[in-house]
């Protein structure tokens, strides 16, 4: 395994090694060793996945509090455009964001610890979307942004029309109204 800083301290993209023979292929998507070896002492309690269509945009969320998320992010099927946005209130990077294409090829993964929303806009139909979180799911722990934030500016590589967001994602707040709890 690789692991990549980004220009956002904390995120990084972990690329596997890929071994390819005439039966397929086989990739070590965990190993505790070298994720301690980077510092990343996290304890998996909760596995998700998600199926989504073309368009699907499903975000900007977070989890704090007790059961504050960091998240180990990575595409099984299809392809997204995968985004945290860095909400710690003492980060040099408070409020920005990074983005980066997840596919099923490449298979990286992304790790995003707590104190970031994150985010992704499904660019294939039937994308598979796997995380591993560090906090179970906890309702009066949740946080989230809307993800057409003007403040954020968030490239997403589709047009507004083309976009499939849920109710409640189109109702959060932006990012100006909201108060870090990281």
């Amino acid at each position: 395994m690789k692991f990549v800083t980004t220009p956002i301290s904390g995120l990084l993209i972990i690329e596997p090694e890929v071994w390819k023979d005439e039966r397929g292929f086989f990739i070590e998507t965990y190993n505790q060793k070298p994720f301690s070896a980077h510092d990343i002492s996290a304890t998996f309690v909760q596995d998700n996945l998600s199926c989504s269509h073309r368009g699907v945009l499903r975000g900007l969320h977070a989890q704090a509090g007790e059961n504050a998320q960091g998240k180990l992010v990575r595409v099984l099927r299809g392809r997204v455009l995968d985004v945290a946005v860095d909400i710690r209130k003492d980060s040099a990077t408070f409020g920005q964001s990074f983005s980066l294409i997840l596919d099923e090829y490449e298979a990286k993964s992304l790790w995003i610890p707590p104190g970031f929303l994150h985010g992704f806009l499904s660019l294939e139909d039937n994308t598979l979307f796997a995380y591993k979180v560090t906090g179970f799911y906890d309702k009066a722990g949740e946080l989230g942004v809307r993800w057409d934030d003007p403040d954020l500016a968030i490239d997403w590589p589709m047009e507004n029309e083309e976009l499939i967001i849920s109710e409640k994602d189109q109702q959060l707040p932006l990012f100006k109204e909201i108060v870090s709890p990281f």
